[in-house]
């Protein structure tokens, strides 16, 4: 499995960059290989339940300056249901899923900017303020 690079976001406000080859929706811990780390120190063990999400990022740099699009083009059509997230600390996330389940420990979201640096996020339910579909 191809690591996958990550920005967690921890419902403290803490951020861990860094890559990925365990992570699966329904289990409850994973492991992040730090982003510069050389050795087996580097890597950290992360509880799913103290994160507010997992940015699956195209790369850790990313454009601050870049505005994410959060509506549909005219005539534009993605896979999946339209839906808007906002986080507990007041974050709004806008995508699309095909798995949204409240009783799931999470569920993805795919941003409808394709010029964002973010290829897909998992929400972790327990973060989520509100959820509807648009």
């Amino acid at each position: 499995m191809e690591p996958s690079k990550i920005v967690a976001r921890y419902c403290d406000g803490r951020t861990l960059k860094g890559t990925t080859q365990n992570f699966f929706p329904n289990k409850p811990v994973f492991h992040v290989n730090r982003l510069g780390g050389t050795g087996p120190g580097d890597v950290v063990e992360v509880k799913v339940e103290d994160l507010k999400a997992i940015f699956f990022v195209r790369d850790f740099a990313g454009n601050a300056k870049h505005v994410e699009r959060k509506q549909l083009a005219p005539g534009e059509r993605l896979q999946g249901r339209l839906m808007e997230v906002t986080c507990r600390d007041g974050e709004v996330i806008v995508g699309t899923t095909t798995g949204y389940d409240p009783k799931r420990p999470g569920f993805f979201l795919f941003p409808i900017d394709t010029s964002s640096n973010n290829a897909r996020v998992f929400v972790v339910a327990g973060a989520v303020g509100t959820a509807r579909f648009l």
